[in-house]
C-alpha cells in the first residue's frame, strides 16, 4: 500500500549560486560522500531528500545527513537511511527516481509499507 509520494524540481544553476553564496550550506545539506559530486547530481540529491520529506509527511523537516542518496552499481539511485529517518521507514519500502535535464534536476520518492 503507497504511504505517502513526494515531488521536488531544482533550479541547478540557482542552487549553485545558494553553494557559492553560503558555501556552509554543501556541508550541512550532504554527507562527505555526496558533497563530491558534480551540481547537477546536487541538485537532484537535493530534491530527493526534499521529496522524501514531503512523501513522510514530515512538516518540520528532516535531518539531512540522515538520508544519503547513494547509487548502486547499475546506477540505480537508492537511500541510505540512518537515525531519525532510519526509525521513520523502518519496515517501509522506499523507491526512489531522479532526473536532471535543461537546467532542472528532479525527484519523486514513493513510500510503501
Amino acid at each position: 500500500m503507497i504511504d505517502g509520494i513526494g515531488i521536488d524540481v531544482v533550479d541547478i544553476a540557482r542552487f549553485a549560486e545558494s553553494l557559492e553564496r553560503t558555501p556552509s550550506l554543501r556541508e550541512k545539506l550532504f554527507t562527505p560522500a555526496e558533497a563530491t559530486k558534480p551540481i547537477h547530481s546536487l541538485a537532484a540529491r537535493f530534491a530527493a531528500k526534499e521529496a522524501l520529506a514531503k512523501a513522510l509527511s514530515a512538516g518540520h523537516g528532516l535531518p539531512w545527513h540522515d538520508a544519503e542518496v547513494i547509487n548502486h552499481e547499475s546506477g540505480k539511485p537508492d537511500f541510505l537511511f540512518r537515525g531519525e529517518i532510519a526509525e521513520l521507514v523502518d519496515g517501509a519500502k522506499v523507491h526512489l527516481s531522479l532526473s536532471h535535464d535543461a537546467g532542472i534536476a528532479s525527484a519523486m520518492v514513493v513510500v510503501e509499507r
